[in-house]
Formats: structure tokens, sequence, C-alpha cells
């Protein structure tokens, strides 16, 4: 449980409605995270629409786009997963009806946004050195460098996006969320069409293109997420601007001590899937492309009960911070059962249509995308495997978050993608040469562990002290 900081409720909001049946849960749920799910998959949209255009560039810019990507992407995700524990703690703050905690929390989240961002973007400008010390392809790494370059500058608006994110659905504000999050995918897909080809009188930037359009896509969506926040009448009152350099280190350590397990869960499983991009790179060109198109269309899927798990954290966090122990019960299980639910269907959708998905990403009318075609295909088979239990340990690791408990899952994930998931990769794709196929059946094996102790840890939350101070 956490500390709790004593604050004189002002104006408090009205009390959150509580689900009495599993149906008015399941509606409740639904509501909050419907658009949040279409958010995510918008959000994805964007990099999927960088991986499409590159890809009309050709087969090396788009291993070279996937490099840097998924060098990128654990840093972001780890500072997202930090900054994320701004939800839980709003959502708890809302059940307790503390409007004073609300504004603190997400003000401190603002400041740990540009901590985080500050100390990042100094290592990733070491793209270079670090991608010829695990001997990457030369060409390859120089090509991610000049995205990266440009592409870290990306970090301060979208950290500074999950405080503001945080906020909105812990007050089910998610509409908002979503429409802003589909402006930017359009205004990234108009931007990177520009600036990648060199259309509508702009030069043609190749990679450094798609990187200037992310920086901007983010930067947009930050300016429009705020102005709504300092506007609406709903959220002016919590002044989150208001003596922003006004320090509150109780809570600025309350964040980092709850956000940062959060955020070393989150990367070991990107960092599982940035170690399984470094071992196709070590198989050559064509399966670093297919892992890219592969892993795209697991990303994809993947957003749904990311979506739902971002629904659980809150819900469960306002059922927490009231002190309903049933609500949490209702709250983690129907989130549980719409995500691992939605998996299953596209479980069958990977298994059933991969060469035609595919399809989409490589023009297989050129003989040279041929290989990576098939290879692409062949992973989507594996990706459909394990879709259920990938969609259950991210709404089980949300369902926890809504508890404050991260340490132990963050234990958990750890040791299931680094001690389990990716040995399995390298023994079945290095040395006993299953190539990409064992590399994603390493992953899936990982994942598949995670999920099964992260669902049976919420399964046992009484038993485990978790509920102390419920009925």
């Amino acid at each position: 449980m956490i500390e709790q900081v004593t604050v004189t409720p002002i104006a408090p909001p009205p009390a959150v409605p509580r689900a009495s049946t599993w149906a008015a849960e399941l509606r409740a749920t639904f509501t909050l995270a419907w658009p949040l799910v279409i958010a995510q998959l918008a959000q994805n949209a964007l990099t999927t629409t960088d991986v499409i255009m590159t890809g009309w560039l050709g087969p090396e810019f788009l291993a070279a786009g996937t490099l840097a990507s998924t060098f990128l992407m654990p840093f972001l995700v780890g500072g997202m997963g930090i900054v994320g524990a701004v939800a839980p703690l709003v959502a708890q703050a809302r059940g307790a009806r503390d409007i004073k905690a609300v504004r603190r929390v997400v003000r401190q989240g603002m400041w740990a946004s540009i901590v985080i961002a500050a100390l990042l973007v100094p290592i990733l400008w070491q793209i270079k050195p670090i991608f010829a010390a695990l001997g990457q392809n030369p060409d390859t790494t120089l090509m991610a460098e000049q995205y990266i370059q440009i592409g870290v500058w990306m970090l301060f608006p979208a950290l500074a996006i999950i405080a503001l994110r945080s906020l909105l659905s812990a007050f089910d504000s998610t509409r908002i969320i979503l429409l802003i999050t589909i402006g930017g995918v359009l205004f990234n897909a108009l931007v990177n069409y520009a600036l990648i080809f060199g259309n509508f009188g702009f030069p043609r930037l190749e990679l450094r293109g798609s990187a200037v359009a992310t920086v901007l896509t983010n930067l947009l969506m930050f300016g429009l997420m705020l102005t709504y926040v300092l506007r609406h009448r709903r959220f002016k009152r919590f002044n989150i601007m208001i003596r922003f350099w006004k320090p509150d280190w109780p809570r600025f350590r309350e964040i980092f001590r709850i956000g940062t397990p959060i955020g070393l869960t989150v990367l070991s499983e990107v960092g599982l899937f940035t170690a399984a991009a470094l071992l196709m790179g070590l198989l050559g060109t064509d399966e670093i492309a297919a892992h890219a198109v592969a892993l795209q269309c697991a990303s994809m899927a993947f957003m749904v009960p990311l979506g739902l798990g971002t629904a659980a954290t809150v819900r469960v966090g306002v059922a927490y911070g009231r002190k309903d122990a049933e609500g949490v019960r209702k709250a983690g299980w129907t989130a549980f059962a719409l995500g691992t639910g939605f998996m299953t269907l596209t479980c069958i959708l990977f298994l059933t249509a991969g060469p035609l998905i595919v399809s989409w990403f490589l023009d297989p009318r050129s003989p040279a995308n041929a290989n990576a075609l098939g290879l692409a295909a062949t992973f989507l088979v594996v990706a459909g495997f394990f879709q259920i239990v990938d969609g259950a340990q991210v709404v089980a690791a949300h369902a926890l978050r809504g508890l404050s408990d991260t340490k132990v899952p963050m234990i958990m994930a750890i040791i299931g993608y680094w001690f389990i998931g990716l040995p399995i990769a390298y023994v079945l794709g290095l040395v006993l040469d299953w190539r990409g196929v064992g590399i994603w059946l390493g992953l899936a094996a990982g994942l598949g562990i995670v999920a099964v102790v992260l669902v049976a840890r919420f399964a046992m939350r009484k038993r485990l002290g978790l509920m102390a101070g419920l009925g």
C-alpha cells in the first residue's frame, strides 16, 4: 500500500458510482476503455505509418528504421512506465475524493517527464558505438543513427503526454484522448509523406523525414492535450500549471517509487523484443524486415488489451481508493475477460490470414521482397499462438498497478523475459539454427510464463496482503 500524504480535500468531486453487478462493471469498463483502445490503436498507427512508408523506400531503409526504433523504444516505454505511475495515484486520489492530491501528482508527473527525457537523450545519441559493439551492419547503423539524432527530441512531449493522459483517463475523459490521437495519426502521415519522399515541394529527407514527423506529431499532440486540460471546465479547477516550479518532493518520490518498477517491467518486455531484433540483425536484412512486419502486426493487436489494461488500472485504482474490495475484484476480472477474449480473435486471424496481412507492408510484386514476405508470414503464425497470453499478462499487470503493486511484478517480468524467454530465443534461433522462428518461439515462452504468474498473483491478492485495509 502506498504511503498516504494527508491533504484536506477542497471542493471534492462527486463520488464515483459503484458497479453493483458484473453487467454494470462490464458497461463501466467498456465505456471507459473503448476510446482508450481505439486511441492505443491510433497511437500504434503512428509507428505503423512509419514502417509502411519506410518500407516503400526498400528493405534496407526498413531495416535501418527498425533498428533505430528498437533502440529508442525501450528507453521511451521505460520512461512512459515511470510517468505512468500518475494513473493509479490519480485514480486512488479520485476514489478518496482528494482534489489537491490530483493536482500535485499530475504536476510532479510533468516534472518526472522532463527529468527522464533529459537523462535519456545523451544515452540515445550513443547508438553508433553501441551498435558497432553489437556487431550490427555499419551501413544500416549509420542510417539508424541519422534517425535517432533527430527522433530523440520526441521524448520530452511524448512523456509529458502520459501524465496528461493519466489525468484524463482517471476522470473517464477518454474520448478527447482518442480525438487528439487520431489527429496526430493524420498529421504524422501527411508530414511523413511530405518529408520522406520530398512531396509538396519539401526536400526528400528519407529516414530523417520520418524522425522530424515523429517529433512534430508529439509536440502537436502534447499542445492540444495541455490546452484541453487547462481550458476545459472539468479540469481547470486542478490548476496543474499554477506554481508549476514549486516542488512537492514526497509525491515526486512517490511517482518514482511506484513508477520505476512499472518502467522496468515494461522495459524488460520491450527489451526482450529489442534483443530479438538484434538477434535478427545477426541473421540478415530480410530477417530484420520480416521481424519488423510481424512485430508491427502483433503490436497492433496488443493495443487492445493495453487499452483495456489502462481502464483496469483506473477502475481498480478508484475502487481501491474508496476501499471497495468487491469493486477491485469485478474491475480486474472484467478487464481480463475482455482482453483475453479479443486476443483469441486475433490469434485466429493471424493463423488464417498471415500472408495477406504481411503483403500490406512489403510489395509482393517485387522479387526482392519474396524472402522477407515468407519469413514475415511464418513469424506471424508464431505470434498468433502467443496472442492470448500476451493479452492476459498486460491486463493482469495493469490491474495490479491499480493496487500500487509494482515491485514483485517487475521481478517476475525480468525473470520471465530475460532468464527464460531470451535464452530460449538464443538457443533455438542461433544454437539450434531454427533462425527467426526459434527467436519468436523464445518470445512466446517468456510471455507465457509471465502471464501465468501475474494472473495468479491478482487471483491471490488478498492472501498476499495486497488488499490490506479493505473489506
